[in-house]
């Protein structure tokens, strides 16, 4: 089989550059173009040193002649420019995206929670929200492929499985998330200039944070019932990873046991998924460069309340691994080609 050309749209930030490191070890791909913008005739090198000698193209700006020459477009750009690209996509192009711009399935949503009018309607429809292993059996109906986000993939993982079997509470989650400062982007330091990243812990978007709507989006439509939860994100002093503690109450028909082997159950298949034993302690630490999600189910001193811990990296499961595994079900690849 001969190798799929790859263009990356967006690649020198943090998600473009990991997905660049990702695709140049892939067997069935051949990275093609790598475009930017300010970037434009440097070499990716320039942002990532372990990439020197890697044989890649110079950074060039995106040209939408360059779509009759490739497969597969990868665009990690800022809310708004994947929707314009999806308009000149041709027949033979897929589009893998890694931002906000198909994940909500309502236009009036999008203007709602980004705060810009969505230009693409048309092709909505024509996208999924591409958690892989709960959207796995249906990625191939679709050309455009939309990621989910970082703290959302932690968080989804271990709440659809047992909210769509009724195993918890569908009221009163409360999701208190943190992530190293990588995913707020190559523009965090500027963002942020009046915070000491490296020796603090900062809550943003309390109560409103943008994830919340695909949050709520993809548990309702899992569920089948009007979940409520309040989600808090915090920055923390460290590049990536994230770990997501999640607090849900259960009745005396379930427990911590139940709920645990349920999960395992569900992902017994599912190569990234780790179903740690009962009580496990996990952090950061035990996935970061990996595309590995680990889920540890605790119990506290209330027996109607547990504590479910997800660990991620941000970059890599969170993002551009995400992207990658979505390929490779999508092409029939080897599952985990590509990835740790």
């Amino acid at each position: 089989m001969r190798k799929l050309n790859v263009l990356i749209a967006g690649s020198t930030g943090y998600i473009g550059i990991q997905l660049v490191k990702l695709l140049v070890n892939h067997k069935n791909i051949k990275i093609k173009y790598l475009c930017g913008s300010s970037s434009v005739g440097k070499n990716i090198e320039y942002f990532d040193i372990s990439l020197k000698n890697k044989k890649l193209p110079k950074i060039v700006k995106f040209n939408k002649k360059y779509l009759k020459y490739v497969d597969i477009i990868f665009t990690a750009l800022p809310n708004g420019e994947a929707q314009s690209l999806s308009n000149l996509l041709n027949k033979n192009n897929i589009l893998i995206d890694l931002s906000a711009d198909f994940r909500l399935t309502k236009a009036k949503e999008y203007f709602k929670w980004y705060g810009i009018k969505h230009n693409s309607v048309g092709n909505i429809n024509k996208s999924i929200y591409a958690l892989p292993e709960i959207s796995k059996k249906n990625i191939k109906n679709y050309k455009i492929i939309s990621c989910p986000g970082c703290y959302p993939t932690s968080i989804l993982l271990p709440l659809i499985p047992i909210l769509k079997r009724k195993l918890v509470d569908n009221k009163n989650i409360i999701i208190d998330s943190k992530s190293g400062y990588s995913g707020a982007g190559r523009g965090v330091h500027k963002k942020y200039k009046n915070k000491n990243l490296y020796e603090s812990l900062s809550a943003y978007g309390v109560g409103f944070h943008r994830h919340n709507s695909e949050i709520e989006q993809e548990l309702n439509k899992h569920s089948k019932g009007n979940v409520t939860f309040n989600f808090t994100p915090h920055l923390s002093p460290m590049f990536k990873g994230i770990l997501s503690t999640i607090y849900v109450n259960i009745d005396s028909k379930n427990s911590v046991s139940k709920i645990r082997n349920y999960l395992s159950s569900y992902y017994k298949n599912d190569k990234f998924i780790k179903i740690l034993k009962v009580d496990s302690l996990i952090s950061t630490n035990d996935v970061i460069n990996t595309n590995n999600c680990y889920i540890s189910v605790c119990k506290t001193r209330y027996k109607n309340k547990i504590i479910i811990l997800s660990a991620i990296d941000n970059l890599i499961k969170g993002g551009a691994g995400q992207g990658v595994q979505n390929m490779n079900i999508l092409y029939n690849f080897k599952y985990s080609e590509g990835l740790k």
